[in-house]
């Protein structure tokens, strides 16, 4: 057999095909032989796996904090901050998801002036870390508004500062968020609108808004959950939410690990149970959406 011309005519091989098939060159599978892996069960590839380990994780610092007297006193140390917490997410979200609103249709808008005024916000936002953010927001700019409004801006709480500190960082965020949402609507709709004789802020109002939000609620889903971690930055300020207080046990009583463990169990209940507060909204808005209400 001759390996210099492409078959061996006394024989009848096709060479190269062999020394194709031998290396595994030339084909779109995988170099080597096939793989005869098994699949996994259909109904594994659904399986919440995640949710048992996520349970066994939680179910495991709920034992510690529960029948372990060093934890039980770090929950009882800690649990005090955890209204202030919710509070603050609460009254923060708020306020950015309007701020955002507001930022987002000025992305959109056809004046010149408010889309630049608009985009300047979200830049400078995106560009700058959100700590020192925080500390600029809530120990200068916030106070100096205040008290151009007429309240003494040192004699406002770090409640507020905080809280107006974190809308003002994720309203930019949540901006982008509007602005995407309201993009994924097709011109067909505004222009819909247009020719039943409404105005252009009617059609956004009545027609694009209402669809745009089935879009933008995963993403702000997602932006409450952050700002639920991020209070937790409002420590460095002295708000006496569940971090500070924590912070506070820890170096008081040189108990780290309980303290922050216990933080841990209090961060992860709230994200999680959140998670399927918003994932269960969704559902609903998507069966809504075609038609088949529960």
């Amino acid at each position: 057999m001759t390996m210099s011309g492409r078959s061996d005519p006394e024989r009848g091989i096709d060479v190269e095909a062999q020394m194709t098939a031998a290396i595994g060159v030339g084909g779109d599978g995988p170099i080597g032989p096939p793989d005869r892996r098994r699949r996994a069960p259909a109904w594994a590839e659904t399986f919440p796996f995640w949710a048992f380990l996520l349970a066994a994780a939680m179910g495991w610092m709920g034992y510690l904090v529960f029948f372990n007297e060093r934890y039980e006193l770090a929950w009882d140390r800690i649990y005090p901050g955890l209204g202030l917490t919710v509070r603050i997410t609460l009254a923060g979200f708020a306020i950015a998801l309007a701020l955002g609103v507001v930022v987002g249709l000025g992305r959109v808008s056809t004046s010149i002036v408010l889309r630049n005024i608009s985009r300047t916000y979200v830049e400078l936002i995106r560009g700058i870390p959100m700590l020192i953010l925080i500390f600029t927001l809530a120990l200068v700019l916030v106070p100096q508004a205040a008290g151009w409004l007429g309240y003494e801006g040192n004699r406002l709480s770090y409640f507020w500062r905080g809280s107006l500190a974190l809308a003002i960082v994720y309203g930019a965020y949540i901006a982008e968020v509007v602005r995407g949402g309201v993009q994924s609507i097709g011109l067909g709709q505004m222009e819909a609108g247009r020719s039943l004789g409404l105005s252009r802020g009617q059609t956004m109002r009545s027609i694009v808004l209402p669809q745009a939000g089935r879009a933008m609620m995963p993403p702000l889903g997602n932006d409450l959950i952050s700002m639920l971690k991020d209070s937790s930055l409002l420590s460095v300020l002295g708000v006496l939410e569940i971090t500070q207080l924590g912070r506070q046990h820890a170096a008081g009583s040189f108990q780290f690990r309980e303290s922050y463990m216990v933080l841990v169990l209090m961060y992860l209940t709230m994200t999680v149970l959140l998670s399927f507060v918003l994932h269960a909204l969704e559902r609903r808005v998507s069966r809504d959406r075609a038609g088949e209400r529960a």
